[in-house]
Protein backbone atom coordinates (compact mmCIF):
# COMPACT_ATOMS: atom_id res chain seq x y z
CA UNK A 1 0.00 0.00 0.00
CA UNK A 2 1.41 3.16 -0.93
CA UNK A 3 2.33 4.76 2.40
CA UNK A 4 1.21 7.91 1.00
CA UNK A 5 -2.35 7.11 0.61
CA UNK A 6 -3.61 7.32 3.74
CA UNK A 7 -7.12 6.74 5.65
CA UNK A 8 -8.92 9.67 7.68
CA UNK A 9 -7.60 8.50 11.10
CA UNK A 10 -4.50 7.91 9.74
CA UNK A 11 -4.76 11.21 7.99
CA UNK A 12 -5.81 13.60 10.50
CA UNK A 13 -3.69 11.94 13.24
CA UNK A 14 -0.53 12.69 11.26
CA UNK A 15 -1.89 16.28 10.26
CA UNK A 16 -2.18 17.05 14.11
CA UNK A 17 1.15 15.46 14.81
CA UNK A 18 2.62 18.27 12.10
CA UNK A 19 3.91 21.59 12.47
CA UNK A 20 2.71 24.01 9.56
CA UNK A 21 0.54 21.14 8.04
CA UNK A 22 -1.19 22.32 4.87
CA UNK A 23 -4.63 20.96 3.28
CA UNK A 24 -5.29 21.37 0.22
CA UNK A 25 -8.38 20.74 -1.51
CA UNK A 26 -7.96 19.62 -5.32
CA UNK A 27 -11.66 20.38 -6.35
CA UNK A 28 -13.25 22.35 -8.30
CA UNK A 29 -14.66 26.00 -6.47
CA UNK A 30 -18.46 24.54 -7.05
CA UNK A 31 -17.30 21.20 -4.92
CA UNK A 32 -15.37 23.36 -2.84
CA UNK A 33 -18.31 25.91 -2.10
CA UNK A 34 -20.19 23.05 -1.04
CA UNK A 35 -18.65 21.96 1.81
CA UNK A 36 -14.70 21.86 2.70
CA UNK A 37 -12.62 20.54 5.47
CA UNK A 38 -11.74 23.66 7.68
CA UNK A 39 -8.62 25.48 7.18
CA UNK A 40 -8.13 24.16 3.05
CA UNK A 41 -6.69 26.08 0.39
CA UNK A 42 -8.30 25.61 -2.92
CA UNK A 43 -6.33 24.49 -5.74
CA UNK A 44 -8.32 23.41 -8.70
CA UNK A 45 -6.66 20.42 -10.58
CA UNK A 46 -9.02 20.40 -13.32
CA UNK A 47 -7.33 24.02 -14.27
CA UNK A 48 -3.80 22.35 -14.85
CA UNK A 49 -2.34 25.57 -15.55
CA UNK A 50 -3.02 27.48 -13.10
CA UNK A 51 -2.42 24.00 -10.94
CA UNK A 52 1.25 23.95 -11.89
CA UNK A 53 1.76 27.44 -10.91
CA UNK A 54 0.37 27.26 -7.76
CA UNK A 55 1.88 24.06 -6.56
CA UNK A 56 5.52 25.12 -8.41
CA UNK A 57 4.84 28.37 -5.99
CA UNK A 58 4.15 25.94 -2.73
CA UNK A 59 7.20 25.70 -0.40
CA UNK A 60 8.88 22.27 -0.73
CA UNK A 61 9.84 21.41 2.90
CA UNK A 62 5.97 22.06 4.22
CA UNK A 63 3.96 18.80 4.42
CA UNK A 64 0.61 18.74 2.26
CA UNK A 65 -2.84 16.66 3.04
CA UNK A 66 -4.90 16.55 0.10
CA UNK A 67 -7.94 15.80 -0.54
CA UNK A 68 -10.69 15.56 -3.29
CA UNK A 69 -14.49 14.33 -3.79
CA UNK A 70 -13.17 10.59 -3.87
CA UNK A 71 -8.94 10.20 -3.60
CA UNK A 72 -8.49 9.93 -7.21
CA UNK A 73 -7.32 13.70 -8.41
CA UNK A 74 -5.74 13.98 -5.19
CA UNK A 75 -3.92 10.77 -5.62
CA UNK A 76 -2.49 12.65 -8.57
CA UNK A 77 -1.69 16.01 -7.35
CA UNK A 78 0.36 13.67 -4.81
CA UNK A 79 2.35 12.19 -7.35
CA UNK A 80 2.53 15.82 -8.69
CA UNK A 81 3.92 17.60 -5.88
CA UNK A 82 6.58 14.11 -5.09
CA UNK A 83 7.77 15.00 -8.77
CA UNK A 84 8.26 18.47 -7.97
CA UNK A 85 10.06 17.39 -5.19
CA UNK A 86 7.84 17.87 -2.36
CA UNK A 87 8.35 15.17 -0.19
CA UNK A 88 5.45 15.16 2.38
CA UNK A 89 2.26 15.03 0.37
CA UNK A 90 -0.67 13.10 1.84
CA UNK A 91 -3.69 11.17 0.37
CA UNK A 92 -6.87 11.32 1.87
CA UNK A 93 -7.91 7.92 0.58
CA UNK A 94 -11.73 8.06 -0.30
CA UNK A 95 -11.91 11.98 -0.34
CA UNK A 96 -14.66 13.90 1.33
CA UNK A 97 -16.88 11.44 0.57
CA UNK A 98 -15.72 8.63 3.14
CA UNK A 99 -14.95 12.03 5.48
CA UNK A 100 -16.65 11.98 8.62
CA UNK A 101 -15.15 14.97 10.34
CA UNK A 102 -16.53 18.25 10.10
CA UNK A 103 -16.90 20.24 6.93
CA UNK A 104 -17.07 23.90 6.70
CA UNK A 105 -20.27 25.33 4.41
Amino acid sequence: RDRNNLDQKEWVSLMDETADAIILDVRTEEEYESGYIKGAQLIDIKQPQEFMDAIQALCKDKSYFVYCRSGARSGQACQLLGQLGIASAYNLDGGIMAWTGDVVT
